[in-house]
């Protein structure tokens, strides 16, 4: 388990003081996948450095399985960091070493002997699906291909965390869904903690199971990831959900419904079926759902009709289907919290 309590971060620069973190108190547990999430500046990154101590926090304390990092020396640290990977933005891999020597190098600073560290790496290769890239260099590789090799390197010495800075930001989408896809299947077969830092609430909604909302340094909201995305309740979790200035929101648009669609396995088409079985037509107002891996992530405005017992129609028919939604404050106000997707 990760405990961050009362965790500050203070930069003294030319101009004065910088509070990159500000009173962070937040749990992970352990086998989560869990979410942090801002704009830049927000001081996320930050806030992912501290729980290694790449940046030592100004006050506070990083606790893992019960031990404050803060408190131990050198050499302890460097143990406690071998549990510990890291993936980052740009890959940061060694451009004149092969596939499988970057993926042995943390090991050979451990001190593992070549051949175990040899046999190691063809296995991390074969889990991230590039044993066929073994003895090739990074220049030779697509920029998923280098976040495998990245991955697979900071597994390398069997973390039981793995921390990922914006790792996905520098790829195409399509890429980002395979490498999110891959980190969910690792973290469901070797059960490792993983914490995802970025701006994107897409990343969030594919593989996380928890998340923070920072901004200015501080949490300004967490929670499962469904309740965050259903009920926003700071402006930057309702900017990031709805990132659109002119968006129609739920706020600013009379008798209507926003439905959320955060993952859950796909049944038949909700819109069609609902208008179907409540027997009502419906004004689909704006949408930004996409199909990942079979599961939809998104939300959904739709416009009620004026009808009140067409309303409590399609109250009970998301009901039943067990449909994330919640209304404006106009109609009668009604959340659920289990989710059921197009």
């Amino acid at each position: 388990m990760i405990e961050l309590k009362d965790l500050n971060k203070t930069y003294k620069t030319a101009a004065g003081e910088v509070n990159a973190v500000r009173n962070i108190n937040l749990r992970i547990e352990d086998g989560s996948i869990f979410g942090i999430i801002g704009f830049s500046g927000a001081g996320k990154s930050t806030l992912v450095r501290c729980i290694n101590l790449l940046e030592r926090p100004t006050s506070g304390q990083v606790i893992i399985d019960g031990t404050d990092l803060c408190t131990l020396g050198r050499k302890e640290l460097r143990e406690a960091r071998r549990k510990i990977g890291m993936i980052f933005q740009q890959f940061n891999l060694l451009s004149q070493r092969t596939v499988e020597a970057n993926i042995r190098y943390p090991l050979e600073i451990a001190g593992v002997a070549k051949d175990k560290a040899a046999k190691r790496a063809a296995e991390l290769l074969e889990m991230v699906d590039l044993a066929d890239k073994a003895k090739a260099y990074p220049v030779q590789l697509s920029g998923g291909q280098k976040q495998r090799v990245a991955i697979a390197r900071a597994l390398a010495s069997n973390p039981r965390i793995i921390l990922c800075d914006e790792a996905t930001s520098a790829l195409d989408p399509i890429t980002t869904r395979s490498i999110l896809e891959l980190l969910k299947k690792l973290n469901e077969q070797l059960g490792v903690t993983i914490v995802v830092i970025t701006h994107e609430m897409k990343v969030v909604e594919q593989i996380c199971d928890r998340v923070s909302v920072m901004s200015d340094g501080c949490i300004v909201e967490q929670g499962a990831v469904h309740d965050v995305f259903l009920r926003p309740k700071s402006d930057t979790a309702k900017r990031l959900i709805e990132p659109s200035q002119n968006a129609l929101t739920i706020d600013n648009t009379p008798n209507s419904l926003r439905l959320a669609f955060t993952g859950e396995e796909s049944g038949a088409p909700v819109i069609s079926d609902m208008t179907v079985k409540c027997n009502v037509m419906v004004n689909i107002l704006s949408a930004n759902t996409e199909n990942i891996g079979g599961k939809a992530f998104g939300q959904m405005l739709i416009q009620l009709p004026e009808d009140a017992d067409a309303r409590a129609r399609i109250r009970d028919y998301l009901d039943s289907r067990g449909i994330l939604y919640e209304e404006s404050d106009d109609s009668q106000e009604n959340t659920k919290t289990e989710g059921v997707v197009l």
